[in-house]
């Protein structure tokens, strides 16, 4: 994939916002430790209320505490995290510290056709997450997503 500078610094003063409770985001790259924007694959992020649901294999809830947004993984790939939200135009621009100490920055498109209905349904072992014609599955063992 072609390779991206990041995006000039949209965390420069103040806390963080909270992330729309609708939405439908593709991600359209990735910078490690300050490196690079880049995207390798294909990555949607869903927000449906409390609930959401990333193709990369995990699911859950969100929370903000006023600076950042925390994202519970309740199925699928076990764990926390949390990251600052900025707005830069209609994207929004994620800053972040991984477990291992290292960085990141993602910046996430809004996906045409997340208008309608959206809801979040999960069972013992799965998790789905529906934002308009978007919907993403998680279980144990990955995550798909599916344009209606």
């Amino acid at each position: 994939m072609a390779e991206r500078r990041p995006p000039r610094d949209p965390f420069a003063g103040g806390p963080g916002i909270p992330v729309p409770e609708h939405g439908a985001w593709l991600r359209r790259g990735i910078s490690r430790d300050g490196g690079p924007l880049l995207e390798d694959r294909e990555v949607v992020w869903l927000q449906a209320g409390p609930y959401y649901a990333d193709s990369r294999g995990f699911a859950g809830t969100t929370s903000f505490d006023g600076s950042q947004v925390h994202f519970h993984h309740l199925t699928g790939e076990p764990g926390e995290d949390a990251g600052t939200f900025r707005r830069e135009g209609a994207n929004l621009v994620e800053r972040g510290t991984n477990p291992d100490g290292s960085t990141f920055l993602e910046v996430w498109t809004p996906l045409p056709g997340a208008e309608g209905a959206a809801g979040s349904w999960s069972g013992r072992d799965h998790h789905v997450v529906r934002v308009g014609r978007h919907v993403v599955h998680v279980d144990s063992r990955a995550g798909t997503y599916w344009r209606l």
